[in-house]
Parts: C-alpha cells; sequence; structure tokens
C-alpha cells in the first residue's frame, strides 16, 4: 500500500454556518453532498473533491489547536485573497520561503484552526 493524495482534513465548529461561509468566501469552497452521518456537519468542495468536512454539535478541544498543526492549500491570486481577508477583518502572516520564493499565507478560521495558502513566487505581493 502507498498513499497517493490527500483525501480531506476534518474539522470541529462551532458555528457550522459561520464557518462555511468563511471557507465558501474566502476560499472558493462550495458546498456539496454529504450523507447522513447522524450529527450536523457540511463537505465543502474544491471542484469535484470534499476536500474539507466540518462537524459541528460537539464540543471543542481546549486547546483548540490539537494536534492538527495547520492545513495547507495551493491557491492562486494572493492580491484578491489578502484584500478579502482585510475586508473581513482576518489577522493573517505573510512570508515567503527562503530557496523557492514561494507565498505562504496564514490565518485563522472562525474556530482557531490555522489556514495556510501557498501561492507561485511569480505572483505579486498584495
Amino acid at each position: 500500500m502507498t498513499v497517493h493524495a490527500m483525501n480531506h482534513f476534518t474539522i470541529l465548529a462551532e458555528d457550522l454556518d459561520k464557518t462555511c461561509a468563511f471557507y465558501r468566501d474566502l476560499l472558493g469552497f462550495e458546498a456539496g453532498y454529504r450523507p447522513d452521518m447522524g450529527f450536523p456537519g457540511a463537505w465543502l468542495y474544491a471542484k469535484d473533491q470534499a476536500i474539507l468536512h466540518v462537524i459541528a454539535g460537539r464540543p471543542l478541544p481546549n486547546p483548540r489547536r490539537g494536534v492538527l498543526d495547520h492545513m495547507a492549500f495551493s491557491a492562486t491570486n494572493l492580491a484578491q485573497t489578502t484584500a478579502k481577508l482585510k475586508a473581513q477583518g482576518v489577522r493573517y502572516d505573510l512570508g515567503r520561503q527562503t530557496e523557492t520564493g514561494t507565498w505562504q499565507l496564514f490565518f485563522q478560521d472562525p474556530n482557531g484552526a490555522v489556514v495556510e495558502l501557498d501561492f507561485e513566487a511569480s505572483e505579486a505581493e498584495a
């Protein structure tokens, strides 16, 4: 057996609607099919892949970040993304990888989960 791809991340949410709106509005994810699992939640899709599973109705661990340090996604349009974050009052950190020049943008979702977006080195700084 060998792993060949990332399937999905799962996060816990206090406010399901706010969490889904955050990922929809900032990252362009779309809610899609989710089987009845006996508890509230949502599956958020990037293209045809359910990449983020959101579970609601359970207490969040303390500290919130648990063992998952962050989730990272490849992204495009750095300037537009940072403008969206600023418009919504989301604090972020932006830096570059030393060797590759890849832009790395870090911020937290409404539940405290850290999100990293990686942009090509050729993108203009916001």
